[in-house]
Order: structure tokens, then C-alpha cells, then sequence
């Protein structure tokens, strides 16, 4: 799982401590709310608990990111909402009635989780969602048998052949589609990293 790419905006994490910024915690909670709800199911939770936990995280880190400060320490700042996120996922957990949980080794699986694991997941996450972002806007300027032609090759890993008997194409078409797609979402993946950090 990469590691490389880039902190959270020093800006949005300035403007995210400033409540009445709609347009800042618009943009931080587009990005986080999809990573922590996805660690809160990965550990067991169901859509609806997820979910609610997502908000929960919310709250927390706008109450706090008014006294986080970033230092070598501490780490940086996905780090620090990994463990937000990990204390609330234990919490929720303790909470629970033991014959809700999951033999008890919901709980345990969370505990026993290495830090450096905490943050190589939310750092994970983070990259997929960006992906996932960059997805939905490059589509759209794609006709549709450009983008199949790019989404099996690529993300779903068909053989380039099948895709391009498929979809009536020559294997050199296919390839052509592709690495135009995949130039533009490079693109757009660099754009969202620069605007959201």
C-alpha cells in the first residue's frame, strides 16, 4: 500500500478550525468521510453504524483540530485521525452487548492492530478515495466504450483482446483508450491532491 502521497492541506486543516467555513468542511468531509467509514466496516461494523461513527469522527475532529498541531512527534495528520477513528471504532465495541459483537474478536482485532498499520490503512484509504473522485469527474468526458475499454483492461484486469472483441475494437484501439484515460486521470488525480491535499 503507498505511503507517498501527500499530507492534508496545511490550508484546509487552517480553515476546517474556523465552524462557519461551510465550503472547508465541505471539501474535508468529502474526502475523510468515505476512508473512516470504510475502516469502521472493514471492523465489523454494519452500513448504518459505519455511517454514524463517520459522524462521530466529524464531530471529534472539529472539537479538536482547533488544538492539533502537526509535530514530529504526534505525525501527521491522517495519523492522528487514523487513531481518532481506531478509539472510536474500540468505543463503539465496549459499547455493544456481547452477544452483538463479533465473538469478541471484533474488538480484539482492533486493539491488536499495529499503529503503523492504522496509518498505512487511512493513508490507503485516502488514496482510493482520491481515485474514486478523480473516477467520477474523468468519466464523464469519456465516451462510454473509451472508458470500458479503460476500466476492464485496467481496474478489472481483463485481457486486452477479450475487451477489444468485446467491444469491436482492435487491440490497438483498445490500448489507445487506455493510456488517454489513464493520462487524464493522472491528471485529475494530481489536481485533487493539490487542491485537497
Amino acid at each position: 500500500m503507498p505511503h507517498d502521497f501527500p499530507d492534508t492541506r496545511a490550508s484546509l486543516l487552517v480553515d476546517i478550525r474556523d465552524p462557519s467555513n461551510v465550503h472547508a468542511w465541505s471539501v474535508f468531509s468529502e474526502l475523510y468521510r468515505p476512508v473512516i467509514y470504510r475502516m469502521a466496516r472493514r471492523r465489523g461494523l454494519q452500513d448504518a453504524d459505519a455511517q454514524d461513527l463517520a459522524q462521530k469522527v466529524l464531530v471529534s475532529v472539529a472539537r479538536a483540530i482547533g488544538n492539533w498541531e502537526e509535530d514530529s512527534q504526534r505525525g501527521r495528520f491522517r495519523h492522528w485521525l487514523s487513531r481518532v477513528t481506531r478509539n472510536a471504532i474500540i468505543d463503539v465495541f465496549r459499547r455493544m452487548k456481547p452477544d452483538v459483537a463479533l465473538g469478541g474478536s471484533a474488538i480484539a482485532r482492533v486493539l491488536n492492530q499495529s499503529p503503523a498499520a492504522q496509518e498505512t490503512e487511512i493513508d490507503y484509504e485516502y488514496e482510493r478515495s482520491v481515485f474514486r473522485q478523480a473516477a467520477r469527474l474523468v468519466q464523464k468526458e469519456f465516451q462510454e466504450s473509451t472508458w470500458k475499454a479503460f476500466w476492464q483492461t485496467t481496474v478489472d484486469g481483463q485481457p486486452v483482446a477479450a475487451v477489444a472483441s468485446q467491444l469491436g475494437q482492435t487491440s490497438g484501439a483498445i490500448y489507445t483508450a487506455r493510456s488517454r484515460v489513464m493520462k487524464r486521470l493522472k491528471e485529475a488525480v494530481d489536481d485533487l491532491r493539490e487542491a485537497k491535499g
